[in-house]
């Protein structure tokens, strides 16, 4: 068993998993205006289920605005539609150029419902990547069971492998403390 191929390889898919976790939390609104809160939505573009970005440039003039150029004027109506089909409750205004999305800002009551939120998918980040620890631990200790590595490599790989967990735990708390920031901002 190749060591650094083992510990790359599970530091892989706990990168993946926090860069799924980051994804998740784009799309969590705080009041602040980004363009990632559309940039993914889908347009029926002539037929063509197209992503966002893909037709228009997507700015914020300011903080609580979004402002979305098509490059196609004929997809106005498309983009229209995919907003207001969205679960983002945002009404778009349409000045037969561009779209513009004013953000309002979020409740006392809303902000804490969003950070219980952005706290529970913290968790389901951390079990994930407990779970890849696991499974590493699963495989190391067949590994060994099969005659494969010693007992001195499975230990110094476990070692190894609490210590990535821990620094990715350690990660998934700071993003977690930004992004409550952030929600809780006025």
């Amino acid at each position: 068993m190749d060591e650094k191929a083992f510990t790359r390889s599970i530091e892989e898919k706990m990168k993946q998993s926090i860069t799924v976790f980051q994804k998740e939390l784009v799309g969590i609104r705080t009041g602040r205006a980004n363009p990632a809160l559309v940039e993914e939505l889908v347009v029926d573009y002539y037929g063509t289920a197209t992503p966002l970005f893909q037709l228009a440039k997507i700015t914020t003039p300011d903080s609580r605005t979004i402002l979305i150029q098509p490059w196609d004027k004929q997809a106005i109506q498309s983009i229209e539609k995919a907003i207001l089909k969205s679960n983002l409750s945002l009404t778009p205004i349409n000045d037969g150029t561009s779209i513009r999305l004013n953000i309002p800002s979020p409740t006392e009551e809303r902000r804490k419902e969003l950070v219980k939120l952005v706290k529970k998918k913290g968790e389901d980040a951390k079990v994930i990547v407990r779970n890849i620890r696991r499974t590493g631990i699963e495989e190391l200790e067949k590994e060994k069971k099969n005659g494969k590595i010693s007992e001195d490599l499975e230990k110094r790989l476990k070692d190894q492998l609490q210590k990535i967990t821990d620094k990715y735990i350690e990660e998934i708390d700071k993003i977690l403390a930004e992004k409550e920031k952030e929600i809780m901002e006025v």
